[in-house]
């Protein structure tokens, strides 16, 4: 981090020490299971390329980063505006594929409810593309519920970094230590970890040790889960 990022990230957690509460979450392979279709997308695309992923590859190398970063990992023959190109392509395969397939994580649907009976703030903090984001938002049917959209594409740094966490607190003036992220990739909890929220894993698609290694506080297959629920519960003051 340069020393003025480094500033702007002492001065955020500052201010939301004294804030409230938030429930921030992922949207691929979180709220929705779409992990399966984004690597059908990614050999599609980067197939041709040469580079073949399997479930396990998937995970480690593209799970929960940004097109940025695999651009520059992938595509580093490629110059920054056809990396994009090309990864926009896989974009909008992904777009295509899911496109009417779009379902909840179960047990999301009572969760969003009770956060809204409580005025409990909801954020959704991704590494996808705001077009991919609203669409499974908009699939989902949960735009409403969301005070806050962050991207991390559109910040100077996404998942791993902490600061689109922070951008998501920042949004809803929430605290770190007063909220809980949910996530179902590595990148996505360390960077949730790294902004000081604890970190529910959604094993959509890692399991329980993995979770836990990258910085999950705990893991469940679902958010109807009774140890999600008592957590959250617990955690908000339902």
């Amino acid at each position: 981090m340069r020393r003025d990022e480094d500033v702007d990230a002492r001065e955020t957690i500052s201010v939301l020490k004294r804030a409230g509460k938030a429930l921030l979450f992922d949207i691929d392979g979180t709220l929705a299971d779409t992990d399966a279709l984004h690597l059908e997308a990614f050999n599609q695309v980067l197939g041709p390329r040469g580079h073949i992923f399997d479930h396990a590859r998937f995970s480690k190398e593209l799970q929960g980063f940004s097109n940025a970063s695999i651009g520059t990992r992938f595509l580093a023959d490629q110059p920054p505006e056809r990396q994009a190109a090309i990864l926009g392509a896989k974009e909008e395969t992904f777009r295509k594929l899911v496109s009417g397939k779009i379902q909840a994580v179960p047990g999301l649907m009572t969760l969003l409810a009770l956060a809204d009976r409580a005025n409990t703030p909801l954020v959704a903090v991704t590494n996808a593309p705001r077009l991919n984001a609203e669409m499974l938002l908009s699939g989902l049917g949960v735009v409403h519920r969301f005070k806050a959209l962050i991207i991390g594409d559109e910040l100077p740094h996404g998942k791993p970094h902490p600061m689109p966490y922070l951008e998501g607190l920042r949004a809803v003036n929430a605290a770190p230590g007063l909220s809980l992220a949910f996530e179902d990739s590595r990148s996505g909890i360390q960077s949730a970890s790294a902004a000081g929220i604890a970190t529910i894993g959604i094993r959509t698609s890692l399991s329980h040790d993995d979770m836990v290694a990258a910085g999950a506080r705990m893991t469940a297959k679902t958010f109807d889960d009774p140890e999600l629920i008592k957590l959250v519960a617990a955690k908000m003051n339902w």
